[in-house]
């Protein structure tokens, strides 16, 4: 990927049912979801012209819309369609697609009833190869000082804007000090997720072990790895996970849109070995997603 900032991309963004210009694909600055986070949105991939698991996303991003009390005013079918439609219009193969829904500018309160509830969906590149080698050996993660929120202070298992600010801040802590990303505990201090993925461990016992999704999001690509899992033999187990049992973790890696699956060398003082079930998974999943 070019590192052009995203407001001066060339081609097409689909903006509230019509094909536009990139460029001119601009929101007012007073704006709802701006100012009071009222913005659903969703990260997908295509391969070889084939957005993975469009449907599911597609209804994640309605079930998102409606927990935030904004009704898509478009079908599901529309948006199948317009996403398709545009990576043709912008003659992409491999690309990120980004659908997104915010609340417009007609009331500037914490009220917005009367406010338009606008959508747009924008495709970039993003190419889908990675160098095994260098993919194998893990990344590093810190841990993070912010935590999840409880089920009870926000819509926490809609894929909602304002729920990743402190993914943000999470995330340049740890650049900052020269990791990769960082693993995030949930407000009871059990492991919960890296800041844009989920998180999975292989134990002694043989087992993958991976936290309940019951304050994050439960991924797409995190359910389609439990399943590939359990197609090669490997037994899930969904459970709270405590930061110190990392310590007989074997293997760890994490799943995403983005992330894919990446394995992990490190969370802080505690080691992994990337090995057996970062490699089986990894080309698995990538043998899914490619396949025609």
């Amino acid at each position: 990927m070019d590192n052009l900032s995203f407001d001066k991309r060339e081609g097409y963004i689909w903006y509230n049912g019509r094909l536009i210009e990139w460029k001119k694909a601009n929101v007012h600055v007073l704006n709802h979801g701006l100012h009071y986070a009222s913005c659903v949105f969703e990260g997908e991939r295509a391969y070889n012209g084939k957005i993975f698991e469009t449907k599911k996303h597609t209804e994640r991003l309605f079930n998102s819309a409606k927990s935030l009390d904004m009704e898509i005013p478009f079908t599901q079918k529309k948006i199948l369609a317009a996403k398709d439609d545009l990576l043709k219009k912008n003659s992409l193969s491999d690309a990120y697609v980004r659908p997104v829904v915010w609340r417009g500018s007609e009331m500037m309160a914490v009220s917005a009833q009367a406010t338009k509830i606008n959508v747009a969906i924008a495709v970039w590149e993003w190419p889908s190869y990675f160098d095994p080698e260098q993919k194998m050996q893990g990344i590093k993660l810190d841990i993070a000082r912010w935590r999840r929120p409880s089920p009870d202070c926000g819509p926490v298992l809609a894929k909602a804007a304002g729920l990743y600010m402190i993914c943000t801040l999470s995330k340049h802590e740890a650049e900052a000090k020269g990791y990769s990303d960082a693993l995030m505990l949930d407000y009871r201090g059990q492991i919960a997720e890296a800041t844009g993925a989920n998180i999975f461990f292989r134990m002694p016992d043989g087992k993958l072990h991976t936290p309940t999704a019951d304050c994050f999001l439960d991924g797409i690509t995190r359910r389609t790895v439990m399943k590939l899992a359990e197609d090669n033999g490997i037994e899930i187990i969904e459970r709270k996970i405590m930061p110190e049992e990392m310590s007989d973790a074997e293997e760890c890696f994490l799943t995403g849109t983005a992330a894919e699956v990446t394995p992990v060398q490190s969370i802080g003082n505690f080691k992994f070995k990337p090995g057996e079930y970062c490699l089986k998974l990894t080309k698995a999943y990538s043998d899914l997603v490619n396949r025609i």
